[in-house]
């Protein structure tokens, strides 16, 4: 092996991390001294949080680059030479000489896509490993045949680093790919593909490593854009969100928002859990027009009024309403009044409580005819004594009534998102009864809201409308107070000035000279800082650059209604598996849940190489999905483990739980036990220190889930308990999460068909 070529690849990182110092020193040094700064007016305030906010984004990118920043070097022949890292970073020189190019560069592509049948202009491509800042291995490959020279690194296995990357250890938090990532997949990072892009593939394919590579990279080529509006990625659940948390930010990535479905309506965090059947009903799409009957019932009109007590009428009169006025008596708002009011506010197509001043519009203007008729009556039958102007000022009497206002919100009432669909919940309606009972929550539970709720608050929140009146008018009133005090500062200013000397040929300016009040009002304002994604979280009505949803199988077309109005332009990536669907409204096929959005106007790609999980781990858990379409063919494995999975059966679960996690737990790595969530409480109390719950600590040695909680990660060994238990799809993501090792345990009797049915040594019986 030649030690010359790992002295040179050492002295470079070196030299490589020396320079990632010298700059991470000159991002802290800007921070500081900007922070130091106290500047008395609006402009050096926004000058210092602007270089604040650019300098603390650099440092962050620099930080990211800390560990791996260069694990890659292309030789091309015709003798330039490129070294590859997570980010990019140039000399300290005049010409500003790039010493490592992001993979994200164009230049860098040949690292992934070059073979040797189609070299790409490269003579040969080096693999870098490192630990920290020490370079501990290379890797070289030969693309040009014809090349005579050797360094000693060349590898027969052109695979042995992407092998080792996926036998190594794993931690409970998901790496970066950019040392490994494969030609299918950059093909799918690197689309060019505006649109939506689904990207399906089974168990093991690198389907979220793509999406969230996909997004760094869409981050560097589109930074402008995206930086402005922000990239919003939509996961499963808890668990899944911290095991990818870190991998934007290991690629110098940290304006991305990372949400659950049920993290999607700003000030409700979807915490409960629905009963089996429920979420189904919630995420049908019909359950749109259910909510917009919902509001229309909420827009009434008078009921019939009864007789009084001992008294008949020869017809019934019209329901009214009885409004008491202070000065004028009792004003009669009629159904005819109502139903006109109704069907005008209702006309301006606007939301329900956009469209209430239209319906109190014509309330008032009727009850002002209505008093006007009486008050300004001829009795001898002539016209109407009252003249336009006296006419208005019943209409302002009338417009401040409290009476009138109390009757108008009974009519139409003002409505929060919250509000309705607990209303709802608690009382549902235009649902068959049996719906109803499902979706139907006890007053108790008011407000505990699960993740299918989200989806519904959306809706109702498009259909009310927010009606920001008043706090427009509040706006402008501190608007108004502020010009004027400017102004007042202004006139102080001229009247301060010194007429001493008073030289014709010279001119002096004054500050009312150059800027008048409103200008010097609006040099105050304070403006926002914060990041896309920061204000992006707190504005339901935000508009994101681009979407990426993992799992996207499991969302109900309620849910894609939702993001669909978070994107209204359509740039998104889709990742899923319709094989590992689980949940009752999960997504049956990728033409139902986006035809009606953009028609045929998508694409397409399928991975098909399995990077995690063993041949052997994969031959047992292709029976589920097989019971179901025996022409199942599941994506397949690059690498064989030689250890077969196991089964077992005990009459003591809990127990034999326990003994298994002692006899399988790995010397490195991760170990996790999935189970049916009743079982938790028991299999807790048997490994103490394991991590469990809502939101588990996947660096634990040991994790205690269920197979929902589980989609989307990966671990060294996995126990899969009482599998009968489990639905297919359940199931089957449960007997995938294996990097290495396999067993699953059962009670006497209780293993699956798909299981029990497969052939003798694929299976071991322990």
């Amino acid at each position: 092996m030649s030690t010359e070529e790992f002295r040179k690849e050492q002295k470079f990182v070196t030299d490589l991390y020396l320079r990632l110092d010298q700059l991470r020193d000159q991002a802290e040094r800007a921070v500081r001294g900007s922070l130091r700064e106290v500047g008395s007016g609006f402009q050096a305030r926004l000058e210092r949080d602007v270089l604040v906010a650019e300098q603390s984004g650099l440092l962050s990118a620099l930080n990211a680059g800390e560990n791996g920043l260069c694990f890659g070097r292309l030789g091309f022949s015709d003798g330039r030479d490129h070294h590859i890292g997570r980010i990019g970073i140039r000399a300290d020189d005049t010409e500003r000489t790039p010493l490592v190019l992001d993979w994200r560069a164009e230049t860098a592509r040949p690292f992934y896509l070059a073979t040797c049948h189609t070299p790409m202009g490269l003579r040969r491509r080096r693999h870098i490993a490192s630990r920290g800042r020490t370079v501990t291995a290379l890797h070289d490959e030969i693309l040009d045949l014809a090349d005579a020279e050797r360094t000693g690194h060349e590898g027969a296995d052109a695979d042995a680093v992407l092998l080792a990357a996926l036998d190594a250890a794993r931690t409970g938090r998901m790496h970066d790919i950019v040392r490994t990532i494969q030609a299918e997949q950059d093909r799918v990072i690197r689309s060019p593909h505006r649109g939506v892009l689904v990207v399906e593939g089974g168990p093991g394919t690198g389907k979220t490593a793509v999406a969230l590579h996909r997004a760094a990279y869409l981050l560097y080529a589109h930074r402008e854009l995206l930086a402005r509006r922000g990239v919003l990625i939509v996961g499963p659940g808890p668990a899944f969100l911290g095991y990818i948390g870190e991998v934007l930010p290991a690629l110098g990535e940290t304006g991305v928002l990372l949400a659950t479905p049920g993290e999607l309506f700003p000030g409700v965090h979807a915490t409960s859990a629905d009963r089996p059947g429920a979420a189904a009903v919630k995420g049908r799409a019909a359950m749109a027009e259910v909510l917009a009957r919902v509001v229309a019932d909420r827009q009434r009109l008078p009921e019939t009024l009864p007789a009084a007590s001992g008294e008949e009428y020869d017809t019934v009169p019209e329901p009214a309403l009885e409004i008491d006025h202070d000065d004028y008596g009792t004003l009669l708002l009629d159904r005819t009044m109502a139903y006109g009011a109704r069907d005008r506010a209702r006309a301006t197509g606007l939301p329900h409580n956009l469209a209430r001043p239209a319906f109190a519009f014509r309330i008032v203007d009727a009850l002002t005819g209505q008093l006007a008729d009486r008050l300004g009556a001829d009795p001898y039958g002539g016209p109407n004594l009252l003249g336009p102007d006296d006419v208005a000022q019943l209409g302002k009497e009338i417009a401040t009534s409290p009476a009138v206002h109390a009757a108008i919100d009974a009519l139409w009432p003002p409505l929060t998102p919250e509000g309705l669909v607990a209303d709802f919940l608690a009382g549902p309606t235009h649902l068959d009864d049996s719906d109803a009972a499902l979706i139907r929550r006890a007053a108790a539970d008011r407000g505990k809201w699960t993740p299918a709720d989200v989806a519904l608050l959306d809706e109702a929140a498009e259909l009310l409308g927010e009606d920001d009146a008043a706090r427009r008018a509040a706006e402008e009133r501190e608007r108004s107070r502020r010009i004027a005090y400017a102004q007042g500062v202004l006139d102080l200013s001229q009247g301060s000035e010194s007429y001493e000397f008073e030289d014709e040929e010279n001119e002096y300016l004054a500050a009312h000279d150059i800027i008048d009040a409103e200008r010097m009002a609006e040099r105050y304002e304070e403006a926002d800082h914060r990041s896309a994604a920061e204000r992006a979280a707190a504005d339901r009505t935000w508009a994101f650059g681009h979407v990426i949803v993992d799992e996207a199988q499991e969302l109900s077309p309620m849910q894609w209604r939702l993001l669909m109005r978070r994107c209204p332009t359509r740039s998104m990536t889709l990742v899923g598996d319709l094989a590992q669907t689980a949940e009752e409204a999960g997504s049956g096929s990728w033409e139902r849940v986006l035809d009606p959005y953009v028609g045929d106007r998508w694409e397409l790609v399928r991975l098909g190489v399995n990077y995690r999980t063993p041949a052997e781990v994969m031959e047992v858990a292709a029976e589920v999905p097989r019971r179901r379409d025996p022409a199942y063919e599941p994506p397949r494995s690059v690498r064989s483990t030689g250890v077969r999975p196991w089964v077992g059966e005990s009459g003591d679960l809990a127990g034999a739980v326990a003994r298994a996690v002692e006899r399988e737990r790995p010397a490195e790595g991760r170990l996790a036990v999935i189970a049916p969530r009743p079982l938790h409480a028991a299999l807790a109390a048997v490994l103490p220190g394991a991590g469990e719950g809502a939101g588990p600590d996947l660096t634990r040695e040991v994790v205690l889930l269920d197979p929902r909680q589980a989609k989307g990660l990966e671990f060294d060994t996995v126990l899969v308990v009482e599998p009968g238990a489990f639905a297919p799809s359940d199931l089957y993501v449960a007997l995938t999460r294996a990097t290495q090792a396999l067993g699953v345990l059962h009670s006497p009797g209780a293993l699956p068909a798909a299981l029990a049915g497969a052939p003798t040594g694929v299976l071991v019986r322990r």
